[in-house]
Protein backbone atom coordinates (compact mmCIF):
# COMPACT_ATOMS: atom_id res chain seq x y z
CA UNK A 1 0.00 0.00 0.00
CA UNK A 2 1.41 3.35 -0.83
CA UNK A 3 1.80 6.49 0.75
CA UNK A 4 -0.31 9.26 -0.14
CA UNK A 5 0.82 12.66 -0.23
CA UNK A 6 -1.30 16.23 0.56
CA UNK A 7 -1.01 19.47 -0.15
CA UNK A 8 0.38 21.58 1.90
CA UNK A 9 -1.74 24.44 3.29
CA UNK A 10 -2.45 26.44 6.42
CA UNK A 11 -4.87 25.24 8.44
CA UNK A 12 -6.95 28.64 10.01
CA UNK A 13 -9.83 27.90 12.48
CA UNK A 14 -11.52 30.57 13.39
CA UNK A 15 -14.75 28.91 14.61
CA UNK A 16 -15.99 25.35 15.37
CA UNK A 17 -17.93 23.18 13.41
CA UNK A 18 -20.51 22.32 16.11
CA UNK A 19 -21.24 24.90 18.35
CA UNK A 20 -22.19 22.74 21.51
CA UNK A 21 -21.57 18.97 22.24
CA UNK A 22 -25.53 18.52 21.86
CA UNK A 23 -25.44 19.35 18.24
CA UNK A 24 -22.72 16.64 17.84
CA UNK A 25 -25.12 14.40 19.12
CA UNK A 26 -27.77 15.47 16.69
CA UNK A 27 -25.28 15.19 14.09
CA UNK A 28 -24.42 11.85 14.77
CA UNK A 29 -28.19 10.94 15.33
CA UNK A 30 -29.12 11.94 11.89
CA UNK A 31 -26.20 9.85 10.45
CA UNK A 32 -27.32 6.74 11.50
CA UNK A 33 -30.85 7.21 10.65
CA UNK A 34 -29.17 8.19 6.95
CA UNK A 35 -27.50 4.59 7.61
CA UNK A 36 -30.70 2.58 8.38
CA UNK A 37 -32.60 4.21 5.32
CA UNK A 38 -29.88 3.47 2.80
CA UNK A 39 -29.96 -0.39 4.38
CA UNK A 40 -33.56 -0.21 4.17
CA UNK A 41 -33.38 0.90 -0.08
CA UNK A 42 -30.99 -2.30 0.01
CA UNK A 43 -33.01 -4.53 1.83
CA UNK A 44 -36.24 -3.31 0.00
CA UNK A 45 -37.76 -2.53 3.71
CA UNK A 46 -40.96 0.12 3.12
CA UNK A 47 -41.56 0.15 6.07
CA UNK A 48 -37.62 1.16 7.66
CA UNK A 49 -38.08 3.46 4.76
CA UNK A 50 -41.18 5.43 5.44
CA UNK A 51 -39.60 5.48 9.33
CA UNK A 52 -36.82 7.03 8.12
CA UNK A 53 -38.68 9.88 6.05
CA UNK A 54 -41.07 10.45 8.79
CA UNK A 55 -38.16 10.93 11.26
CA UNK A 56 -36.64 13.28 9.28
CA UNK A 57 -40.06 15.29 8.45
CA UNK A 58 -40.48 15.88 11.70
CA UNK A 59 -37.33 16.78 12.99
CA UNK A 60 -37.40 20.15 10.34
CA UNK A 61 -40.71 21.29 11.07
CA UNK A 62 -40.09 20.83 14.46
CA UNK A 63 -36.40 22.85 14.03
CA UNK A 64 -36.73 26.12 16.48
CA UNK A 65 -33.89 27.79 14.71
CA UNK A 66 -34.59 28.35 10.54
CA UNK A 67 -31.70 28.99 8.33
CA UNK A 68 -33.58 31.49 6.10
CA UNK A 69 -31.45 31.17 2.71
CA UNK A 70 -29.04 34.28 3.62
CA UNK A 71 -28.83 33.31 7.49
CA UNK A 72 -27.66 35.98 9.49
CA UNK A 73 -26.52 33.70 12.40
CA UNK A 74 -23.96 32.54 9.89
CA UNK A 75 -21.75 34.46 8.08
CA UNK A 76 -21.34 34.12 4.52
CA UNK A 77 -18.08 33.06 4.34
CA UNK A 78 -19.09 29.78 6.90
CA UNK A 79 -22.01 28.67 4.69
CA UNK A 80 -20.46 25.84 3.97
CA UNK A 81 -19.69 24.47 7.27
CA UNK A 82 -23.66 24.22 7.36
CA UNK A 83 -23.32 20.57 6.20
CA UNK A 84 -22.15 19.44 9.30
CA UNK A 85 -25.70 19.61 10.71
CA UNK A 86 -28.45 17.45 11.70
CA UNK A 87 -30.55 19.76 9.03
CA UNK A 88 -28.39 19.33 6.10
CA UNK A 89 -28.46 15.48 6.70
CA UNK A 90 -32.33 14.70 7.12
CA UNK A 91 -32.60 16.72 4.28
CA UNK A 92 -30.81 14.57 2.22
CA UNK A 93 -32.64 12.23 3.45
CA UNK A 94 -36.09 13.75 2.40
CA UNK A 95 -34.73 13.88 -1.21
CA UNK A 96 -33.54 10.14 -1.14
CA UNK A 97 -37.27 10.17 -0.26
CA UNK A 98 -38.47 11.57 -3.22
CA UNK A 99 -37.20 9.40 -5.06
CA UNK A 100 -38.90 6.69 -3.48
CA UNK A 101 -42.02 8.34 -3.78
CA UNK A 102 -41.62 8.58 -7.41
CA UNK A 103 -40.18 5.30 -8.30
CA UNK A 104 -43.98 4.01 -6.31
CA UNK A 105 -45.87 6.56 -8.22
CA UNK A 106 -47.16 8.43 -4.76
CA UNK A 107 -46.56 11.36 -6.74
CA UNK A 108 -49.07 13.65 -4.06
CA UNK A 109 -46.97 12.38 -1.06
CA UNK A 110 -43.79 13.13 -3.23
CA UNK A 111 -45.06 17.13 -4.02
CA UNK A 112 -45.79 17.31 -0.02
CA UNK A 113 -42.07 16.56 0.75
CA UNK A 114 -41.05 18.49 -2.16
CA UNK A 115 -43.14 21.63 -0.86
CA UNK A 116 -41.63 21.06 2.86
CA UNK A 117 -37.91 21.13 1.14
CA UNK A 118 -38.53 24.20 -0.65
CA UNK A 119 -39.97 25.74 2.52
CA UNK A 120 -36.80 25.63 4.48
CA UNK A 121 -32.98 26.44 3.38
CA UNK A 122 -30.68 23.85 3.60
CA UNK A 123 -29.24 22.07 0.83
CA UNK A 124 -29.72 25.04 -1.13
CA UNK A 125 -27.77 24.44 -4.15
CA UNK A 126 -30.40 21.32 -4.29
CA UNK A 127 -33.29 23.80 -5.20
CA UNK A 128 -33.12 23.65 -8.79
CA UNK A 129 -33.62 20.07 -8.74
CA UNK A 130 -36.39 19.87 -6.20
CA UNK A 131 -38.43 22.59 -8.51
CA UNK A 132 -37.84 20.72 -11.05
CA UNK A 133 -38.92 17.59 -9.95
CA UNK A 134 -42.26 19.48 -8.00
CA UNK A 135 -43.21 20.48 -11.63
CA UNK A 136 -43.01 17.39 -13.44
CA UNK A 137 -44.93 15.45 -10.42
CA UNK A 138 -47.58 18.26 -10.73
CA UNK A 139 -47.56 17.28 -14.26
CA UNK A 140 -48.15 13.65 -13.71
CA UNK A 141 -51.50 14.34 -11.61
CA UNK A 142 -52.87 16.72 -14.24
CA UNK A 143 -51.89 20.17 -12.62
CA UNK A 144 -50.24 21.35 -16.04
CA UNK A 145 -50.89 25.18 -15.10
CA UNK A 146 -49.65 24.69 -11.69
CA UNK A 147 -46.97 22.81 -13.41
CA UNK A 148 -46.10 25.68 -15.43
CA UNK A 149 -46.26 28.33 -13.02
CA UNK A 150 -43.85 26.27 -10.83
CA UNK A 151 -41.27 26.21 -13.58
CA UNK A 152 -41.72 30.27 -14.17
CA UNK A 153 -40.75 30.70 -10.46
CA UNK A 154 -38.12 28.17 -10.51
CA UNK A 155 -35.84 30.31 -13.16
CA UNK A 156 -36.08 33.71 -10.88
CA UNK A 157 -34.71 31.37 -8.16
CA UNK A 158 -31.31 32.35 -7.77
CA UNK A 159 -30.25 28.60 -7.17
CA UNK A 160 -31.20 27.78 -9.91
CA UNK A 161 -28.41 26.97 -12.42
CA UNK A 162 -26.95 24.90 -14.94
CA UNK A 163 -28.91 21.78 -16.15
CA UNK A 164 -31.63 22.61 -13.39
CA UNK A 165 -32.23 25.66 -15.10
CA UNK A 166 -32.35 24.44 -18.61
CA UNK A 167 -34.59 21.71 -17.86
CA UNK A 168 -37.11 24.48 -16.48
CA UNK A 169 -36.63 26.36 -19.50
CA UNK A 170 -37.25 23.63 -21.77
CA UNK A 171 -40.62 23.25 -19.49
CA UNK A 172 -42.09 26.30 -20.07
CA UNK A 173 -41.41 26.10 -24.01
CA UNK A 174 -42.82 23.00 -23.73
CA UNK A 175 -46.10 23.81 -21.60
CA UNK A 176 -46.21 27.40 -22.42
CA UNK A 177 -47.63 27.03 -25.74
CA UNK A 178 -51.27 28.78 -26.58
CA UNK A 179 -53.95 28.60 -24.92
CA UNK A 180 -51.76 28.65 -21.55
CA UNK A 181 -49.22 31.43 -22.76
CA UNK A 182 -49.48 33.72 -25.96
CA UNK A 183 -46.18 34.88 -25.89
CA UNK A 184 -42.61 33.31 -26.16
CA UNK A 185 -40.04 34.19 -23.57
CA UNK A 186 -37.14 36.08 -23.59
CA UNK A 187 -35.03 33.42 -23.21
CA UNK A 188 -36.38 30.81 -26.36
CA UNK A 189 -34.28 31.88 -28.80
CA UNK A 190 -31.20 31.26 -26.47
CA UNK A 191 -32.41 27.99 -25.90
CA UNK A 192 -33.43 26.74 -28.60
CA UNK A 193 -30.14 27.19 -30.83
CA UNK A 194 -28.76 24.79 -33.04
CA UNK A 195 -26.72 22.36 -31.81
CA UNK A 196 -24.06 20.77 -34.83
CA UNK A 197 -24.95 17.02 -35.05
CA UNK A 198 -23.08 14.28 -36.82
CA UNK A 199 -24.06 10.78 -37.88
CA UNK A 200 -22.19 7.57 -37.61
CA UNK A 201 -23.06 3.99 -38.85
CA UNK A 202 -21.92 1.38 -36.43
CA UNK A 203 -22.51 -2.27 -36.90
CA UNK A 204 -23.70 -3.12 -32.94
CA UNK A 205 -23.12 -6.47 -30.93
CA UNK A 206 -25.97 -6.13 -28.90
CA UNK A 207 -29.39 -3.86 -29.40
CA UNK A 208 -31.08 -4.60 -25.76
CA UNK A 209 -32.72 -1.76 -24.35
CA UNK A 210 -31.52 -0.28 -21.33
CA UNK A 211 -27.68 -2.45 -21.89
CA UNK A 212 -24.69 0.02 -22.42
CA UNK A 213 -24.27 -0.51 -26.77
CA UNK A 214 -21.69 -2.62 -28.14
CA UNK A 215 -20.29 -2.04 -31.28
CA UNK A 216 -17.56 -3.25 -33.57
CA UNK A 217 -15.24 -1.43 -34.73
CA UNK A 218 -13.49 -0.01 -37.87
CA UNK A 219 -10.52 -2.63 -36.86
CA UNK A 220 -12.83 -5.13 -36.30
CA UNK A 221 -12.92 -5.50 -32.01
CA UNK A 222 -15.83 -4.70 -29.90
CA UNK A 223 -15.84 -1.19 -28.65
CA UNK A 224 -18.04 1.37 -26.91
CA UNK A 225 -19.95 4.12 -29.19
CA UNK A 226 -16.89 6.41 -27.60
CA UNK A 227 -14.31 4.34 -28.94
CA UNK A 228 -16.23 4.13 -32.29
CA UNK A 229 -16.77 7.53 -32.68
CA UNK A 230 -12.89 8.60 -31.32
CA UNK A 231 -11.31 6.29 -34.70
CA UNK A 232 -14.38 7.73 -36.75
CA UNK A 233 -12.32 11.40 -35.68
CA UNK A 234 -9.13 9.99 -36.37
CA UNK A 235 -9.95 8.70 -39.79
CA UNK A 236 -9.84 11.02 -43.12
CA UNK A 237 -13.29 11.39 -43.19
CA UNK A 238 -13.65 12.66 -39.46
CA UNK A 239 -10.71 15.33 -39.69
CA UNK A 240 -7.62 13.14 -38.67
CA UNK A 241 -8.07 14.44 -35.04
CA UNK A 242 -6.37 13.42 -32.10
CA UNK A 243 -8.37 12.69 -28.95
CA UNK A 244 -9.60 11.03 -25.52
CA UNK A 245 -12.37 9.73 -24.04
CA UNK A 246 -12.48 12.26 -20.96
CA UNK A 247 -15.62 13.78 -20.09
CA UNK A 248 -14.87 16.00 -17.20
CA UNK A 249 -11.71 14.51 -16.20
CA UNK A 250 -9.52 16.28 -18.11
CA UNK A 251 -11.19 19.22 -17.22
CA UNK A 252 -10.75 18.79 -13.58
CA UNK A 253 -7.14 17.99 -14.09
CA UNK A 254 -7.00 21.09 -15.87
CA UNK A 255 -8.66 23.48 -12.97
CA UNK A 256 -6.58 21.97 -10.35
CA UNK A 257 -3.11 22.25 -11.97
CA UNK A 258 -4.15 26.11 -13.48
CA UNK A 259 -5.57 26.73 -9.97
CA UNK A 260 -3.34 24.92 -7.62
CA UNK A 261 -2.37 27.84 -5.78
CA UNK A 262 -5.91 29.57 -5.37
CA UNK A 263 -7.34 26.14 -4.09
CA UNK A 264 -4.72 26.28 -1.02
CA UNK A 265 -4.69 29.60 -0.48
CA UNK A 266 -5.07 31.06 3.12
CA UNK A 267 -8.79 31.34 3.91
CA UNK A 268 -10.41 30.69 7.15
CA UNK A 269 -12.09 27.20 8.58
CA UNK A 270 -11.73 26.05 4.94
CA UNK A 271 -9.44 23.58 6.17
CA UNK A 272 -9.79 21.47 9.10
CA UNK A 273 -7.37 18.83 9.04
CA UNK A 274 -4.23 18.12 7.27
CA UNK A 275 -5.65 15.59 5.28
CA UNK A 276 -7.71 17.32 2.69
CA UNK A 277 -7.35 17.23 -1.38
CA UNK A 278 -9.40 20.55 -1.44
CA UNK A 279 -11.00 23.18 0.29
CA UNK A 280 -14.39 22.43 2.19
CA UNK A 281 -15.72 25.56 0.14
CA UNK A 282 -15.03 24.36 -3.28
CA UNK A 283 -18.52 23.15 -4.03
CA UNK A 284 -20.04 26.32 -2.45
CA UNK A 285 -20.44 29.95 -3.26
CA UNK A 286 -18.16 31.11 -0.91
CA UNK A 287 -15.60 30.07 -3.00
CA UNK A 288 -15.25 32.58 -5.52
CA UNK A 289 -16.10 35.62 -2.82
CA UNK A 290 -13.65 34.64 -0.77
CA UNK A 291 -10.70 34.42 -3.04
CA UNK A 292 -11.82 37.03 -6.15
CA UNK A 293 -8.73 38.72 -6.43
CA UNK A 294 -6.60 35.79 -6.50
CA UNK A 295 -8.94 34.23 -9.06
CA UNK A 296 -9.65 36.98 -11.62
CA UNK A 297 -5.59 37.36 -11.43
CA UNK A 298 -4.68 33.84 -12.46
CA UNK A 299 -7.85 33.67 -15.78
CA UNK A 300 -6.48 36.83 -16.52
CA UNK A 301 -3.06 35.08 -17.07
CA UNK A 302 -4.63 31.79 -18.78
CA UNK A 303 -6.96 34.62 -21.10
CA UNK A 304 -3.46 35.74 -22.05
CA UNK A 305 -1.78 32.45 -23.40
CA UNK A 306 0.18 31.64 -19.73
CA UNK A 307 -1.55 28.29 -19.53
CA UNK A 308 1.44 26.58 -20.55
CA UNK A 309 4.07 28.01 -18.25
CA UNK A 310 1.23 27.50 -15.35
CA UNK A 311 1.16 24.03 -15.80
CA UNK A 312 4.68 23.33 -16.38
CA UNK A 313 5.35 25.37 -13.05
CA UNK A 314 2.36 23.48 -11.45
CA UNK A 315 3.43 19.75 -12.66
CA UNK A 316 7.25 20.13 -11.50
CA UNK A 317 6.51 21.56 -7.90
CA UNK A 318 3.32 18.91 -7.03
CA UNK A 319 3.68 16.31 -9.38
CA UNK A 320 1.71 12.82 -6.88
CA UNK A 321 0.26 15.33 -4.32
CA UNK A 322 -3.32 14.43 -4.05
CA UNK A 323 -5.51 17.28 -5.33
CA UNK A 324 -9.32 16.60 -5.93
CA UNK A 325 -9.95 16.11 -9.75
CA UNK A 326 -6.43 15.79 -10.55
CA UNK A 327 -5.50 12.45 -12.37
CA UNK A 328 -1.52 12.73 -12.45
CA UNK A 329 -1.46 9.35 -14.45
CA UNK A 330 -3.93 9.50 -17.31
CA UNK A 331 -1.69 12.64 -19.60
CA UNK A 332 1.52 13.63 -19.76
CA UNK A 333 2.79 17.05 -18.72
CA UNK A 334 3.59 17.78 -23.04
CA UNK A 335 0.14 16.35 -24.07
CA UNK A 336 -1.66 18.70 -21.29
CA UNK A 337 0.53 21.59 -22.94
CA UNK A 338 -0.26 20.38 -26.60
CA UNK A 339 -4.03 20.13 -26.04
CA UNK A 340 -3.94 23.80 -24.36
CA UNK A 341 -2.51 25.46 -26.60
CA UNK A 342 -4.93 24.11 -29.02
CA UNK A 343 -7.93 24.85 -26.78
CA UNK A 344 -6.98 28.67 -26.69
CA UNK A 345 -6.36 30.93 -23.78
CA UNK A 346 -9.78 32.46 -23.57
CA UNK A 347 -11.77 28.91 -23.71
CA UNK A 348 -9.59 27.78 -21.09
CA UNK A 349 -9.85 30.91 -19.29
CA UNK A 350 -13.89 30.62 -19.71
CA UNK A 351 -13.84 26.81 -18.54
CA UNK A 352 -11.99 27.78 -15.38
CA UNK A 353 -13.85 30.86 -14.69
CA UNK A 354 -17.18 28.60 -15.09
CA UNK A 355 -15.55 25.82 -12.22
CA UNK A 356 -14.71 28.10 -9.97
CA UNK A 357 -17.72 30.24 -9.57
CA UNK A 358 -19.83 27.19 -9.23
CA UNK A 359 -18.24 24.15 -9.11
CA UNK A 360 -20.85 22.25 -7.82
CA UNK A 361 -22.86 22.90 -10.70
CA UNK A 362 -20.72 22.89 -13.61
CA UNK A 363 -18.03 19.81 -12.19
CA UNK A 364 -20.63 16.97 -14.38
CA UNK A 365 -22.08 17.13 -17.93
CA UNK A 366 -18.89 17.71 -19.93
CA UNK A 367 -19.14 16.46 -23.70
CA UNK A 368 -17.34 12.98 -23.76
CA UNK A 369 -14.36 13.06 -26.27
CA UNK A 370 -11.75 16.14 -26.38
CA UNK A 371 -10.28 16.23 -29.64
CA UNK A 372 -7.15 18.22 -31.16
CA UNK A 373 -5.06 18.68 -33.82
CA UNK A 374 -2.23 21.56 -34.73
CA UNK A 375 -1.61 23.61 -37.41
CA UNK A 376 0.32 21.88 -40.00
CA UNK A 377 1.64 17.92 -40.14
CA UNK A 378 4.94 17.82 -40.39
CA UNK A 379 5.88 14.71 -38.79
CA UNK A 380 7.55 12.35 -41.32
CA UNK A 381 10.33 15.46 -42.11
CA UNK A 382 13.45 15.06 -40.22
CA UNK A 383 13.99 17.25 -37.31
CA UNK A 384 15.91 20.28 -37.78
CA UNK A 385 18.42 19.87 -35.17
CA UNK A 386 19.24 16.50 -34.68
CA UNK A 387 17.85 14.51 -38.05
CA UNK A 388 15.60 11.79 -36.22
CA UNK A 389 11.95 11.36 -37.50
CA UNK A 390 8.93 14.11 -35.99
CA UNK A 391 7.81 11.43 -33.59
CA UNK A 392 6.52 13.25 -30.41
CA UNK A 393 3.05 13.34 -31.65
CA UNK A 394 3.17 17.29 -32.03
CA UNK A 395 3.70 19.29 -34.90
CA UNK A 396 7.11 20.86 -34.54
CA UNK A 397 10.39 20.81 -36.10
CA UNK A 398 11.94 19.16 -33.51
CA UNK A 399 11.92 15.31 -32.54
CA UNK A 400 10.81 13.86 -29.21
CA UNK A 401 13.59 14.55 -27.52
CA UNK A 402 14.71 17.84 -29.05
CA UNK A 403 11.04 18.82 -28.42
CA UNK A 404 11.03 17.74 -24.71
CA UNK A 405 14.20 19.83 -24.16
CA UNK A 406 12.96 22.80 -25.60
CA UNK A 407 9.86 22.24 -23.75
CA UNK A 408 11.87 22.34 -20.66
CA UNK A 409 13.48 25.26 -21.21
CA UNK A 410 10.75 27.81 -22.27
CA UNK A 411 8.03 26.06 -20.58
CA UNK A 412 5.81 25.87 -23.78
CA UNK A 413 5.08 23.89 -26.61
CA UNK A 414 5.21 26.84 -29.13
CA UNK A 415 2.43 24.67 -30.99
CA UNK A 416 -0.60 26.35 -32.36
CA UNK A 417 -4.19 24.45 -33.60
CA UNK A 418 -7.69 23.69 -32.63
CA UNK A 419 -9.93 21.92 -30.79
CA UNK A 420 -13.44 20.01 -31.10
CA UNK A 421 -15.67 19.21 -27.59
CA UNK A 422 -17.97 15.66 -28.94
CA UNK A 423 -20.66 14.21 -27.19
CA UNK A 424 -21.61 11.03 -28.17
CA UNK A 425 -25.11 9.20 -28.09
CA UNK A 426 -25.87 5.79 -29.20
CA UNK A 427 -28.86 4.39 -31.06
CA UNK A 428 -31.10 4.94 -27.81
CA UNK A 429 -29.57 7.95 -26.13
CA UNK A 430 -30.74 11.81 -25.72
CA UNK A 431 -28.81 14.38 -24.46
CA UNK A 432 -29.60 15.47 -20.82
CA UNK A 433 -30.24 19.26 -19.87
CA UNK A 434 -27.28 19.22 -18.31
CA UNK A 435 -25.22 17.77 -20.99
CA UNK A 436 -27.19 20.70 -23.43
CA UNK A 437 -26.03 23.23 -20.87
CA UNK A 438 -22.46 22.64 -21.10
CA UNK A 439 -22.53 22.30 -24.66
CA UNK A 440 -24.44 25.92 -24.79
CA UNK A 441 -21.88 27.43 -22.83
CA UNK A 442 -19.39 25.90 -24.22
CA UNK A 443 -20.42 27.46 -27.68
CA UNK A 444 -20.57 30.74 -26.17
CA UNK A 445 -17.03 30.72 -24.94
CA UNK A 446 -15.98 30.49 -28.61
CA UNK A 447 -15.40 26.30 -28.80
CA UNK A 448 -16.62 23.54 -31.30
CA UNK A 449 -18.75 21.61 -29.99
CA UNK A 450 -20.77 19.10 -31.90
CA UNK A 451 -22.93 15.68 -31.08
CA UNK A 452 -22.07 12.47 -32.97
CA UNK A 453 -24.69 10.14 -32.99
CA UNK A 454 -23.82 6.69 -33.88
CA UNK A 455 -26.93 4.87 -35.77
CA UNK A 456 -26.76 0.99 -36.01
CA UNK A 457 -26.20 -0.36 -39.49
CA UNK A 458 -29.32 -1.43 -41.73
CA UNK A 459 -28.42 -5.13 -41.47
CA UNK A 460 -30.14 -6.05 -44.65
CA UNK A 461 -29.77 -9.82 -46.78
CA UNK A 462 -31.11 -9.92 -50.12
CA UNK A 463 -31.58 -13.84 -50.93
CA UNK A 464 -32.59 -14.94 -54.42
CA UNK A 465 -34.73 -18.28 -54.28
CA UNK A 466 -35.84 -20.61 -57.13
CA UNK A 467 -38.15 -23.69 -55.25
CA UNK A 468 -41.33 -25.04 -56.48
CA UNK A 469 -41.78 -26.44 -52.98
CA UNK A 470 -41.07 -22.90 -51.61
CA UNK A 471 -43.74 -21.56 -54.29
CA UNK A 472 -46.71 -24.05 -53.45
CA UNK A 473 -46.20 -23.33 -49.71
CA UNK A 474 -46.65 -19.73 -50.31
CA UNK A 475 -49.19 -20.05 -52.46
CA UNK A 476 -51.29 -21.89 -50.02
CA UNK A 477 -50.51 -19.37 -47.72
CA UNK A 478 -51.30 -16.64 -50.21
CA UNK A 479 -53.88 -18.01 -52.92
CA UNK A 480 -50.88 -17.60 -55.57
CA UNK A 481 -50.64 -20.65 -57.79
CA UNK A 482 -47.16 -20.16 -58.96
CA UNK A 483 -44.07 -17.87 -58.03
CA UNK A 484 -41.02 -17.24 -60.15
CA UNK A 485 -37.94 -15.33 -58.74
CA UNK A 486 -38.52 -14.91 -55.13
CA UNK A 487 -36.79 -11.53 -53.07
CA UNK A 488 -36.52 -12.46 -49.49
CA UNK A 489 -35.47 -9.25 -47.52
CA UNK A 490 -34.19 -10.26 -44.10
CA UNK A 491 -33.59 -6.97 -41.99
CA UNK A 492 -31.68 -7.49 -38.80
CA UNK A 493 -31.90 -11.28 -38.42
CA UNK A 494 -30.16 -13.01 -35.56
CA UNK A 495 -29.49 -15.64 -38.22
CA UNK A 496 -27.81 -14.15 -40.90
CA UNK A 497 -25.69 -11.68 -38.45
CA UNK A 498 -22.79 -13.97 -38.12
CA UNK A 499 -22.39 -13.34 -41.79
CA UNK A 500 -21.10 -9.99 -40.66
CA UNK A 501 -18.55 -10.46 -38.05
Amino acid sequence: MGLKKYPEYSCCRTQCIFSSHADLLLYEEALEIAQIMDMALDANDMSKVEKSIEISRTYLTNLQKEVKLHSDFLEPHSMFLSRFSAAWIYTKILTLGVSVLERERRYEEAIELLKCLLSRSYCPGQRGSWILRLSIDLEHIGHLEESLLMAEKGIDDAWVRAGDRMALQRRILRLGKPPRRWKKPAFAKAVGRKIEEVNVRGRPLNSATGAKSIFYGYDGQQCSVEQLALQYYSGEEGGCWQGVHSEGGIWMTYFGLLMWDVLFADVPDVFQTSFQTAPLDLRTDSFYPSRESLIEAQLNNIHMGEAEKILAASWEAHFGTSCQGVNWDRHSIIELQTIASCIGGPALAAICRLLAEDYGSWAAGMPDLLLWRTSSDEKDLPCRKCGHSLSHGGNSELCSCCFQDAVNKTGTTGLQGEAKLVEVKGPRDRLSEQQRAWILVLMDAGMCVEVCKINEQPNEVYILVRSSALDKLLGVLFHERSYGMLKLVIVRSLLFRSLFK
